[in-house]
C-alpha cells in the first residue's frame, strides 16, 4: 500500500466511524429511553422499532469500521513501534467485539419490548431492566479498550507525523478523560458529567478530514512491508 492510499483509508475510516456511531446513537434506542417509566419506554421502543433496528445496523457497521480503522492505524504507526501498534490493534479489536455484543443486547431489548406491548406480560419489565443494565455496562466497558488503544495509536501516528503534534495532544488528552471516566462509571464508582467528554467529540472528524486532505495532496510513495503481519 502506498502512503497516499493509507492516508485516504485512515481518514475515511475515522470520519465514517465517527459518523455511523453518532447517527446510530441519535436514531437508535437512545431517544426512546428518556422516560422514568419502564413500561412507557418499552411502548416507545416497540412503536419506533424501525428506527431502533436502523440504529442497531449502523452500530454494527461501526464495529466493522473500527476493525478497518485499527488496521489502518496499525499500518500508519508500526514504523514507530510495532509492539505498541500490535497492543493498540488488539485493544481496538476488543472494542469492536464488545460493541457488537452490545448491539445484540439492544436487539434483545427491542424484542422484549415488542412482546410486552403484544402480551402485556408484567414479568417482562424485570427482564428488560436487566437487559438495560447489561447494555449500560457493556457501553461503559467498551470505552476501556478504546481509550487505551486510542492513546497508543494517537501517540504512534503523531510520532510518525501522520497528524501534527497539536492534534495528537488534543486526542491523547481528551480520550484519557473518556478512559478514566467510563472506567469509573462502569462500576458505579462515580457519575462523571458528560461535559467532560465533549472536548473529544469532534476530534475524529477533525483528524479524519485533516488526514484525507493530506492524502489527497500528497504524492504516492510505497510503504515498505505494508502487509498486516504481526
Amino acid at each position: 500500500m502506498n502512503k497516499k492510499s493509507l492516508h485516504l483509508l485512515l481518514g475515511l475510516a475515522l470520519v465514517t466511524q465517527a459518523t455511523t456511531s453518532l447517527v446510530g446513537g441519535l436514531i437508535g434506542i437512545g431517544p426512546f429511553t428518556n422516560t422514568g417509566n419502564m413500561a412507557d419506554t418499552m411502548n416507545s421502543i416497540a412503536g419506533n422499532i424501525g428506527a431502533v433496528y436502523a440504529g442497531i445496523f449502523l452500530q454494527i457497521v461501526t464495529s466493522l469500521v473500527i476493525i478497518a480503522l485499527a488496521a489502518a492505524l496499525y499500518q500508519a504507526g508500526k514504523s514507530v513501534s510495532k509492539s505498541t501498534a500490535i497492543i493498540a490493534f488488539g485493544c481496538y479489536l476488543t472494542e469492536a467485539i464488545v460493541h457488537f455484543v452490545g448491539q445484540v443486547v439492544i436487539f434483545g431489548i427491542a424484542e422484549v419490548s415488542r412482546q410486552f406491548v403484544s402480551t402485556g406480560d408484567a414479568s417482562l419489565l424485570t427482564t428488560v431492566k436487566l437487559l438495560f443494565a447489561t447494555r449500560d455496562f457493556i457501553g461503559a466497558i467498551t470505552m476501556m479498550p478504546f481509550g487505551l488503544g486510542a492513546i497508543l495509536f494517537y501517540f504512534l501516528i503523531t510520532k510518525a507525523k501522520v497528524i501534527p503534534k497539536w492534534l495528537g495532544i488534543w486526542g491523547i488528552v481528551t480520550v484519557s478523560f473518556i478512559l478514566v471516566g467510563w472506567s469509573l462509571e462502569a462500576f458505579n464508582v462515580v457519575s462523571v458529567p458528560f461535559a467532560l467528554y465533549v472536548p473529544y467529540v469532534p476530534w475524529e472528524w477533525v483528524a479524519g478530514i485533516y488526514i484525507l486532505v493530506k492524502g489527497l495532496s500528497s504524492k504516492s510513495s510505497v510503504i515498505a512491508d505494508s502487509g498486516i503481519t504481526f
